[in-house]
């Protein structure tokens, strides 16, 4: 059921108003308020989907009633009535993030069609948030051990500046779990977060990945594109595994965070871009610079703040932690029962040695799961994990 809530001070236009979208929809729920001040302290005491609000009003006028309600919750769509008078100001209620306005007398089509518009347009956004929360499980950082604790600590100081981030550590740690992190409790959260696995792409064309090109730039180059960070434009690039990024892009990406500018290839052509840059490598890149490999400028212009993601033989007391994560997000993913792994089963696993840290243990559960007993024990463990 749709709640709908009509603010308007003629009671004539109100009654209309009501009848038109009673009769519309059985799913429409469609409360009324008098005026201006009436209608805010409804939408701060009740959830409606849509608000229809006049513009001229005694009190307060509709423009204040927006700009109100859009702080108590901004999500509400709406839609705006108008007299002919005041055509002026409903569009720049617009720009305060009205969805659309309708003038008075209004059309029964213009106003049924834009009210089912508005509707669908909240029901997106609502599926979006869902959909981002369901995203964000994807990169839960996992335990309480001190080593965790700290990053997550420096992390909420980090995140809400446009500070430059350099992630260190060995592969399967959980570097891009940082990365994210860091993007989604950002101010920046909202825009994309751009993702560039500098390691799985060729030399030749990692310039073209990142800055883009224009039609006839190379062989292959038959239309312009816009390259990664481009598309990262007030959100974040996560440039991971940068240790293997050639010597010529390492000075594209170094002029990009200087200037905030970059150039598609085949062209001199600035293009302004606002981005921040996260980096990540398993690779000891002050070594790197000493044997000409890598650049110690771009490197000093990306360790800002440095955070270094420990092995997971040095965070082991996390593993229980880790294996329950991975046993419920395992069962959810293939739509089966969860397992349960037995104390000697757990101790048995946070006594190996992890080299592939947690993207091994995450694999070694989901095979547990798959060939071992409704109880995981400490013989399918020996039998199916062995190491």
């Amino acid at each position: 059921m749709s709640r709908i809530l009509v603010i308007e001070d003629e009671s004539s236009i109100r009654r209309v108003l009501v009848k038109i979208l009673s009769e519309e929809n059985d799913a429409y729920i469609v409360e009324e308020a008098e005026d201006g001040l009436r209608g805010i302290e409804t939408i701060k005491n009740k959830d409606y989907d849509l608000v229809l609000c006049d513009i001229k009003m005694p009190k307060i006028d509709g423009v204040e009633v927006l700009e109100a309600a859009k702080k108590i919750k901004p999500e509400i769509p709406f839609i705006m009535i108008s007299g002919h008078g005041d055509l002026d100001t409903a569009v720049n209620t617009m720009r305060l993030g009205a969805f659309d306005y309708i003038s008075k007398p209004p059309d029964l089509n213009r106003l049924l069609t834009t009210v089912r518009n508005a509707l669908d347009r909240k029901e997106l956004v609502v599926e979006n948030k869902k959909l981002k929360k369901k995203v964000s499980k994807n990169y839960q950082m996992i335990g309480e051990s001190s080593e965790i604790a700290a990053i997550k600590e420096i992390i909420e100081k980090v995140a809400p500046t446009d500070a430059r981030v350099l992630i260190t550590g060995s592969n399967g740690t959980g570097k891009e779990l940082v990365a994210h992190w860091i993007h989604e409790k950002s101010p920046r959260s909202s825009a994309p977060f751009i993702e560039v696995n500098c390691a799985a792409i060729p030399s030749e064309l990692i310039e073209s990945e990142l800055f883009g090109h224009v039609k006839g730039a190379f062989t292959s180059a038959v239309k312009d594109r816009a390259g990664k960070f481009e598309a990262a434009n007030k959100g974040t690039i996560f440039l991971d595994e940068i240790g293997d990024m050639s010597l010529s892009a390492q000075a594209k990406v170094l002029r990009a965070l200087q200037e905030s500018k970059i150039s598609r290839v085949g062209t001199d052509k600035d293009i302004k871009v606002d981005v921040r840059v996260v980096a990540a490598t398993n690779k000891d890149l002050k070594k790197e610079i000493l044997e000409g490999n890598f650049r110690e400028d771009l490197y000093h212009r990306l360790a800002v703040i440095l955070i270094k993601v420990p092995a997971l033989n040095n965070r082991r007391d996390d593993i229980p932690l880790l294996i329950s994560h991975f046993v419920k997000k395992i069962a959810a993913e293939q739509g089966i029962a969860e397992k349960v792994f037995s104390e000697k089963a757990i101790n048995l696993l946070k006594s190996y040695d992890w080299t592939g840290n947690i993207r091994e243990l995450r694999n070694v559960v989901e095979r547990l799961i798959i060939l071992g007993g409704n109880e995981v024990t400490e013989e399918d463990v020996k039998l199916f994990a062995s190491k």
